[in-house]
């Protein structure tokens, strides 16, 4: 049962979908399990740039089959957009794109209800892309929520529609939308949408007693986990490898799991981040890395690597490997620190009182930065003497092998090193 997962390890933002394209070019299955359209994967095939929201990214590679999990959230009318913009590439997903019934979907009125929240009192907001999506999870969880199979019958989605506006009624306004002002549209993209639907969970289970490659795609990161991460300022779905086999609806373990860091640190929205540098560091990050949300376009926070945070992550998700990307973004600084933990934090994890963690404190180690551009690298003995030092650091401290090092957005720019996972 060859699996493989890739999975964000910080608060997301990683390049994930960069590595995803490369490793899904060898895979059967491409699987997304979480999450939804406030995932932002960048790609640029053939050096022209593509984000997917909901598509898994393995859709840029014709014989990969790929599939929209029940751990996911949609929204119908945005997927509809992106498969016209990946179908114009050419790129037909006929027999290639598989959605679970059982998916949760957003409808305007989530919409509404994200937008609201993020717009009312400072103390409530959490920064989320506006996509829907808390509100999303929250009607699943409530047992009021809409699934793909709702789609697909009158009366099935009428009923759905209903049991959501009972229970939101309360956090809506009077020209919010309603039953009727949804029924139509959500009908017609549903019959639109007819064709991709399947068991996704039998197909995944057949694939592996098949001994098919499936590669699980993880959005957002491990720090904006529902539960493990910087609660309440996190994402609602289950972002770590945990979070896989209830995302799939199989009782499964993976082989490899693919973590993937910056080489430093980044954020976008509310909530602590303790190595953020809001001086001319985090602005010249920021300017390096082309550092703006693939999403929402707003400007990331940025910081130095926090390798105690990364450890801890890394236990929690079974990581077998990290994948190291942006590594060219640090060149031409004098000196680069690493947080190895915080002041008077002597815990082996992070705290979960959101309050204590807010004022934790970083301490650093400084190393030796490099001036050269590694940019056009294609092997670790390629790099500067103080990059791969800076690289072994990080390996050493973590306890992880590093597999993948990225050097540039492009296909190309990546390779692997002697701890990448085998086979």
């Amino acid at each position: 049962m060859p699996t493989t997962a890739i999975l964000g390890l910080q608060w997301g933002d990683e390049g994930k979908g960069k590595l995803v394209d490369s490793v899904s070019a060898r895979q059967d299955f491409c699987v997304r399990f979480q999450g939804g359209g406030n995932a932002g994967h960048t790609v640029y095939p053939e050096g022209k740039k593509i984000v997917l929201h909901h598509l898994p990214t393995g859709v840029l590679h014709k014989d990969c089959v790929n599939v929209m999990a029940q751990g996911m959230v949609m929204d119908p009318f945005k997927l509809l957009e992106e498969i016209a913009e990946v179908e114009a590439r050419g790129l037909k997903l006929d027999g290639r794109l598989f959605i679970s019934d059982r998916i949760a979907i957003t409808t305007p009125l989530h919409l509404t209800l994200d937008v609201s929240r993020e717009a009312g009192d400072v103390a409530n907001q959490i920064g989320t892309t506006k996509r829907g999506i808390g509100p999303t999870y929250a009607d699943r969880y409530d047992r009021v929520g809409l699934r793909m199979a709702d789609l697909l019958d009158e009366v099935s989605l009428r009923e759905a529609l209903q049991r959501t506006q009972n229970v939101r009624a309360c956090q809506t306004t009077d020209d919010a939308p309603n039953v009727e002002s949804m029924l139509k549209p959500l009908l017609e993209v549903g019959e639109k949408l007819r064709k991709y639907v399947a068991d996704t969970s039998l197909m995944l289970a057949e694939a592996m007693a098949e001994n098919k490659n499936i590669l699980f795609e993880g959005a957002q990161g491990a720090m904006l986990d529902v539960v493990q991460g910087t609660y309440p300022y996190v994402t609602s779905s289950y972002t770590t490898a945990a979070g896989i086999p209830a995302g799939v609806g199989l009782a499964l373990s993976v082989e490899k799991v693919i973590g993937v860091t910056k080489a430093y640190c980044t954020r976008v929205g509310e909530g602590p981040f303790p190595t953020e540098l809001t001086d001319e560091t985090g602005n010249k990050l920021r300017e390096a890395g082309g550092e703006f949300g693939a999403t929402t376009g707003r400007p990331r926070r940025c910081g130095w690597i926090d390798l105690f945070a990364l450890r801890y992550v890394c236990r929690i998700s079974g990581v077998t490997h990290i994948a190291i990307t942006k590594l060219d973004v640090l060149s031409g600084f004098n000196e680069l620190k690493v947080g190895v933990g915080y002041e008077g934090h002597d815990a082996p994890g992070l705290p979960a009182d959101i309050r204590k963690f807010i004022a934790l404190k970083p301490k650093y180690e400084t190393l030796p930065g490099w001036k050269d551009d590694i940019s056009k690298a294609t092997n670790a003995a390629d790099l500067p003497d103080n990059a791969r030092a800076y690289l072994r650091y990080v390996e050493d401290f973590v306890g992880v092998p590093i597999g993948i090092i990225s050097v540039g957005p492009e296909r190309e720019a990546s390779f692997e090193t002697d701890g990448a996972p085998k086979g």
